[in-house]
């Protein structure tokens, strides 16, 4: 994988429904960036190695039947490429020679399931986590806050303080497979995002928690911080326009002699990837 000009892979097919925008936002942030149906790496699973980014976008890959992101991620573990390899273990081998992955809403429901993140304990391939159906059983489409862990060694956050993006999800709550588990994600930093109030405060109930996720977490890291799922859509916030209060808040920056930059929130996060691999 080249640095000199930054390539994002965005995969694409199956029910994934954000590619276009993901793809938008790599680009936005500098990645010269190409949607690829999963069935055109199978041709090739080599062609990752190209890329110094690869997203699992949102969407509802196979209609969410069986569960989110189970038929996706069985297609990823299972798949041969052309060449005999399966396409689970190159991308294995693209996440040791330090690549990048980011899953967003259905792709962090696939990194978990295929045990990517966060690989603690028994490392990566085992699923040690879930994303269960929201606690109040229906589909959820809102704007939250999120309190970034600074401690995290997460490289998509870094520098981030707070976030405000969209969730739209029926399926986003994070679950444990065990209280052990759980503290053991604590302790080794891996928690990235955590649903807040206005004030960073972590929350609990509902709104500021839309789905009833343990301890409030919203995005997981695995060890190395280069692998980051997340349930908020950072795709749906890159520009300041794509805000609901975008006037508003145009107009109180104007009355407080401020020009906004006109990007939003999510844009730092496809910045991050991207000033990592420079």
């Amino acid at each position: 994988m080249g640095t000199n000009s930054p390539e994002a892979l965005v995969l694409t097919g199956y029910g994934i429904n954000c590619d276009y925008e993901t793809c938008e936002a790599c680009s936005r942030a500098g990645f010269t960036s190409r949607r690829i149906h999963i069935n055109d790496i199978l041709e090739s699973s080599a062609m990752l190695f190209k890329y110094n980014l690869v997203v699992f976008p949102g969407g509802f890959s196979f209609g969410d039947d069986l569960g989110s992101g189970v038929a996706f991620a069985s297609k990823v573990r299972f798949s041969a490429a052309r060449d005999g390899k399966k396409l689970y273990d190159s991308l294995m081998e693209y996440i040791l020679r330090d690549g990048l992955v980011l899953g967003i809403c259905n792709g962090f429901q696939i990194l978990v399931r295929l045990g990517i993140i966060p690989a603690v304990s028994s490392g990566y391939g085992t699923q040690l986590v879930t994303l269960a159906p929201n606690r109040d059983g229906y589909f959820i489409d809102r704007w939250v806050h999120l309190r970034v862990e600074e401690d995290s060694p997460n490289i998509f956050t870094r520098g981030i303080k707070a976030l405000r993006l969209p969730v739209r999800h029926g399926e986003g709550r994070f679950i444990s497979k065990n209280s052990n588990i759980l503290k053991l994600i604590e302790k080794n930093n891996h928690v990235s995002l955590r649903y807040s109030d206005q004030n960073g405060t972590p929350a609990v109930e509902f709104p500021q928690n839309p789905n009833g996720s343990e301890n409030s977490v919203a995005g997981i890291c695995d060890p190395s911080g280069r692998i980051f799922g997340l349930m908020p859509h950072p795709e749906a916030a890159v520009s300041f326009f794509q805000y609901p209060d975008w006037t508003k808040r145009r107009e109180e920056a104007f009355r407080k002699g401020i020009k906004h930059t006109g990007v939003g929130d999510g844009f730092f996060i496809f910045k991050n990837a991207y000033n990592y691999v420079k």
